[in-house]
């Protein structure tokens, strides 16, 4: 059975979504395209 109480006890509320969204804008990380864009552009002889 589950005990309701001690669920409750362990329970941690999920970020709100503002905060969400800070975390994830505060990361400026490229996504896939731009990563392969700079390793050709790395890789062309010029």
């Amino acid at each position: 059975m589950i005990n309701f109480e001690e669920e409750l006890e362990k329970f941690q509320p999920s970020m709100e979504v503002d905060q969400v969204e800070d975390a994830i804008y505060s990361n400026n990380y490229d996504d896939v395209a731009d990563v392969v864009k700079e390793l050709l552009r790395e890789m062309r002889p010029d």
